[in-house]
């Protein structure tokens, strides 16, 4: 299957200049939602996975789908203030300031193998925030996958010290 197909090019949004690839087309066709999820499914079962962490909000959508295929279990990282017990914070850069995430304090217990996903790797602060989240807890990374890569970005480079597996690599704009 030709994920790139489901994924739609959205000129000039978030703002103008940008072309944002627009992931939901993939969740409409049965077809494709099921692909992307056992493709996943299965880079996280080949590395013996313990958990799948995805950061709000479309990560979750098939963070959770991914986990329970692979037979693992599922961390929400979310933004600060929306989770309600203890919690592990990272901050980490974007383009225009800084922003944070947050995870139960308990999730991940030490050694505990994970796989970080999210619906897109751009230039790699969130992915990067992840694993950091993830190793301050006692995690191992096990690998990084994302639906979409945007390659010309620079994310996978940020990343270069995980393996990282994306269903759908875009070289340029």
């Amino acid at each position: 299957m030709r994920l790139q197909d489901h994924i739609q090019d959205i000129p000039d949004f978030p703002k103008p200049g940008i072309v944002f690839k627009d992931i939901t087309p993939v969740f409409l066709s049965a077809d494709a939602l099921r692909f992307a999820i056992d493709e996943l499914a299965g880079y996280a079962s080949a590395r013996s996975v313990d958990y799948v962490v995805s950061a709000e909000a479309r990560g979750f959508v098939l963070g959770a789908a991914v986990a329970a295929a692979a037979g693992a279990g599922f961390v929400l990282a979310r933004k600060p203030g929306k989770l309600p017990r203890a919690v592990s914070a990272v901050e980490y850069e974007l383009e225009y300031g800084v922003d944070s995430l947050e995870m139960h304090a308990d999730a991940i217990a030490g050694g505990a193998r994970v796989l970080v996903h999210d619906d897109l790797l751009a230039t790699g602060g969130t992915a990067g925030a992840l694993c950091d989240l993830v190793e301050g807890a006692g995690g191992l990374v096990a690998g990084c996958a994302f639906v979409i890569e945007l390659a010309f970005l620079g994310g996978r480079e940020r990343l270069s010290s995980y393996d990282v597996h994306s269903l759908v690599v875009y070289e340029s704009e």
